[in-house]
């Protein structure tokens, strides 16, 4: 779905019925704390959770990077990369970094 869908119909409140997804505190990206709410139009970096492995296509999204340990985001920059990402003060947990392809 388009980010405005998402943000109307999704079945998930953290989502639903925001004016717009989280961002970084620490980090120039959307926080998307589900799978199935990557919007299909965005066309910067998104944030999103580990379990987006499973799901991966190559043909749709580009990998670059992750929070924590595992090393900077190639071509971004944080300023906490050995403490991961927050949003509003908070940290979340270990994020895979994403971008899509082609828009």
């Amino acid at each position: 779905m388009t980010m405005a869908d998402n943000l109307k119909f999704s079945r998930h409140k953290k989502i639903k019925g925001k004016k717009k997804y989280d961002k970084y505190d620490n980090y120039d990206a959307i926080e998307v704390p589900f799978t199935d709410a990557i919007p299909s139009d965005y066309k910067g970096a998104m944030g999103v959770p580990i379990s987006f492995l499973d799901k991966y296509n190559p043909d749709q999204f580009e990998i670059i990077g992750c929070s924590y340990s595992y090393g900077e985001p190639v071509g971004y920059h944080l300023k906490n990369a050995a403490f991961g990402v927050s949003v509003k003060n908070k940290d979340i947990y270990k994020r895979i970094f994403i971008k899509h392809k082609g828009i």
